[in-house]
């Protein structure tokens, strides 16, 4: 398998969950919402997919037993954590601000995002996404004669 497999399955599960939102989105707010390409938050977590994929496709490549994959998960594990714990406390905040700022006059306030963070079904979703898409592209690699 072509060491830059597992690079590619990872930025494409994130490029395709982001996409997804977009569509999903615009289809929720009757209109086209590109910005939802380039939002944190949302359904499914793209940060989820990115690393899921890219830590699957390393234990398919290299070995579930290898220290890569170990390093993958780990590096994983913090970021599906930082996307739950962190970013959901940041958009709490965002939150009780948006509400504070209503007593400010509208030339002094200033919207803040609250599509930050993600939900439990958000992450789990994007994990999902990522297992799925690493193990089909590693399945479709390895029946091309290319793994």
């Amino acid at each position: 398998m072509p060491v830059a497999v597992p690079l590619l399955v990872a930025v494409t599960a994130q490029i395709l969950c982001q996409i997804f939102k977009v569509v999903a989105y615009s289809i929720r707010d009757h209109r086209f919402s590109p910005h939802y390409f380039t939002t944190a938050g949302g359904m499914p977590s793209s940060h989820s997919a990115f690393v899921t994929a890219l830590t699957v496709s390393v234990g398919i490549a290299r070995g579930f037993d290898s220290e890569l994959f170990a390093v993958a998960f780990v590096f994983s594990a913090i970021v599906i954590y930082d996307a739950y714990r962190l970013r959901g406390h940041v958009e709490t905040q965002a939150e009780v601000l948006n509400r504070l700022q209503r007593h400010l006059p509208a030339e002094e306030r200033e919207k803040l995002s609250e599509m930050v963070g993600h939900s439990v079904r958000e992450i789990v979703a994007g994990i999902a996404v990522g297992i799925a898409f690493a193990v089909a592209v590693n399945a479709a690699f390895v029946a091309a004669g290319l793994g």
